[in-house]
């Protein structure tokens, strides 16, 4: 018994308060982190998607309205005038769907045209394939307004000005382009090809139905990041487009909303809702394939 007793004093219980304190300290600093991380992502969010709220409510107000002063981020009275007059005054189908060709075509030869090319760059083995990668390298850092007027001297002579396919030939095949599908493709197992080429596959069918399949997300990505652009261009088609009949939905919109005296902002801001809707719609369809085609571009 005098053993055990003077065992236990030697060797005292742990006090309990230290040990708390200690093991609590972690979780207040983990939970100041996290509300701290919060609060920076909301703020993110309310600076990223503040702006179009404000155009897609001030849609809805009268001119009067938006240049109110203050200005104001509710309407007052909505109404949707703004859009009928659009409707009623601009000939909204035909530019909607000259804007819908061009961006589709171009998307789908940017698709096809520079995975090809990516394809060749990362897998397969030819003469001067290092100076044909710098050269699409170097062709990423030229600024495309510096190539505007030599792109439409050859559009002329080629008699594509003022023509739907003068608006997509110039762009069904980008350096970017390029360069985002030879970056995910060199991340696709060599020895993947090799089975299918010792089973007697050609190169076309290797591309076609391997190579592809496996590249959804970059794909889906390059499709994004094309239509966006292809959509959203202004400056090409307010040169190569000389009649109303060709024209796209920013350059009509433009030239209609913006007068020689006046702008009408409410017309400009009910035609930017609609430019956008589109561009909204594809990118919630494949966000899920661009965001993995984002990570997942260059790892092996």
């Amino acid at each position: 018994m005098t053993s055990t007793l003077d065992t236990r004093a030697d060797n005292p219980p742990p006090a309990p308060g230290p040990v708390r304190r200690r093991a609590d300290q972690p979780r207040s600093r983990d939970l100041v982190a996290r509300v701290v991380l919060h609060t920076v992502l909301v703020a993110g969010l309310v600076v990223m998607i503040g702006p179009f709220l404000w155009m897609a409510l001030s849609s809805f107000k009268t001119e009067a309205e938006i240049r109110a002063d203050p200005p104001t981020f509710w309407p007052r009275d909505p109404t949707a005038g703004n859009y009928q007059v659009l409707f009623d005054r601009l000939d909204f189908p035909t530019y909607f769907t000259n804007s819908v060709v061009v961006a589709v075509l171009t998307t789908v030869g940017n698709l096809l045209f520079c995975s090809a090319a990516g394809y060749a760059l990362a897998k397969l083995s030819f003469p001067g394939k290092r100076v044909l990668f710098l050269v699409v390298l170097g062709t990423i850092m030229v600024p495309s307004i510096v190539t505007m007027v030599p792109l439409f001297v050859l559009s002329s002579n080629l008699g594509l000005v003022n023509t739907l396919a003068g608006l997509i030939l110039p762009f069904l095949a980008q350096a970017f382009g390029v360069f985002l599908m030879r970056q995910f493709i060199l991340s696709i197992p060599e020895d993947l090809l090799e089975a299918a080429r010792i089973d007697g596959a050609s190169e076309l069918r290797i591309y076609w139905q391997i190579v592809l399949p496996l590249c959804r997300p970059a794909l889906a990505t390059l499709g994004i990041l094309t239509f966006l652009a292809s959509w959203n261009n202004f400056l090409w088609p307010l040169v190569a487009a000389t009649t109303e009949d060709n024209y796209t939905l920013p350059v009509a919109l433009a030239l209609y909303a913006i007068g020689q005296n006046q702008t009408r902002y409410d017309l400009l801001l009910a035609g930017s809702v609609v430019i956008v809707l589109p561009v909204l719609i594809v990118f919630v369809l494949l966000q899920r394939h661009f965001v993995r085609g984002i990570a997942t571009t260059g790892l092996k």
